[in-house]
């Protein structure tokens, strides 16, 4: 048994030199094509297309994620060899949009706490991110406003997307069981998310929404019988014990993330295209203004309502369609679009989540 042990170790490090030995080719290659590249050594789409790739050609015993994540994590470390992508997020440390960012770009990736939404998007304006992350929607809690509102405004463009699974967690430093927490710290749609349970099992303790979940989990730190419903990244980083695991009461509680900078990529065979419309004040307006989409067989994914701001009870229509603006019936649809909605704005074309 021993003689056999030894000699299954010795083959996973010769196997694991051949790995290190690949890895590093693979460094020197992505190093040499960062130095013909113009702009932005990160390409969405090219990311998409390999991701895809692998997961195709995955034949186990490694699942198909498990080997996705692993070469999310190659990428982002060999982009890291020439310069760091910098990735501004919703702060403070330890909230789901930067486990988002590590999602998407890797932890080699230099990812740059913001304090609020409208302080992302003014980050990557400025040029001091080279992209930023913002939450759109919640499956649970539907629109994140704040984000929509900014969208017609910015010059940047949507360049990615990230979807990603919330899991929320009843931790605190002092209180050892539940009957012990009297105040609860979260972010007003944390605390949504998690109503049911809340009610159930800890019925009497003050509920205080704050800007962040991770502001949660720092404000809960400090207070004595204080608890926070935060994630995994808040109660390492705050130094949290968890009272409970995954405490929100739909199963699939899902929050889409997308990333903005300055770039637009190219298809990649799986492709979305988000914009902004205005419909003109006339009967039957939204139902012309959306009937191009149908016609030219162009599927759509999302349909959001928010006040223009500009006029009372003046509305803008977000909406979410499949495939690239390039593509030939995207385009011919946008083109009839334009034509008969108020106002039309592209925000961009970007390869759906692999991951």
């Amino acid at each position: 048994m021993s003689s056999e042990l030894d000699r299954l170790r010795e083959s996973i490090d010769a196997i694991d030199d051949r790995i290190l030995a690949a890895l590093n080719e693979r460094a020197k290659l992505a190093r040499t094509i960062g130095t013909l590249k113009v702009g932005h050594a990160y390409r969405p789409e090219r990311e998409a297309k390999v991701l895809t790739r692998i997961k195709g050609a995955n034949a186990g015993p490694l699942a198909d994620e498990t080997v996705a994540y692993l070469f999310r994590e190659i990428m982002s470390a060999c982009l890291a060899l020439e310069r760091p992508i910098s990735v501004a997020y919703l702060g403070p440390k330890g909230t789901f949009s930067e486990a988002a960012a590590k999602k998407h770009f890797g932890l080699a990736a230099d990812a740059v706490a913001a304090p609020s939404i409208d302080e992302v998007f003014r980050e990557v304006e400025a040029r001091a991110a080279d992209f930023g992350i913002v939450p759109v929607e919640n499956s649970t809690e539907g629109a994140v406003g704040r984000s929509l509102d900014l969208m017609p405004n910015t010059p940047m463009k949507v360049c990615g997307e990230v979807v990603l699974r919330i899991h929320h967690h009843l931790m605190s430093k002092s209180a050892k069981d539940f009957a012990s927490v009297r105040r609860v710290f979260s972010h007003s749609q944390s605390l949504a998310q998690c109503h049911e349970w809340l009610n159930t099992n800890i019925p009497d303790a003050e509920r205080i929404a704050v800007s962040s979940n991770a502001e949660a989990a720092r404000r809960a730190a400090d207070e004595v019988n204080a608890a926070a419903v935060a994630g995994d990244m808040a109660a390492e980083h705050y130094g949290h014990t968890i009272l409970a695991s995954n405490i929100e009461d739909e199963p699939n509680n899902t929050t889409r993330f997308l990333i903005l900078g300055d770039y637009e990529p190219t298809p990649c065979g799986r492709d979305k295209t988000s914009l902004v419309l205005s419909a003109r004040n006339r009967a039957g307006a939204v139902y012309e203004m959306l009937t191009p989409f149908a016609t030219r067989g162009v599927s759509m994914t999302k349909f959001e309502s928010r006040p223009s701001r500009v006029a009372l009870w003046d509305y803008l229509f977000f909406v979410d369609i499949e495939g690239h603006r390039t593509d030939a019936n995207v385009a011919a649809a946008l083109e009839e679009v334009q034509r008969i909605a108020g106002y039309m704005k592209v925000l961009g074309s970007y390869p759906a989540a692999v991951l």
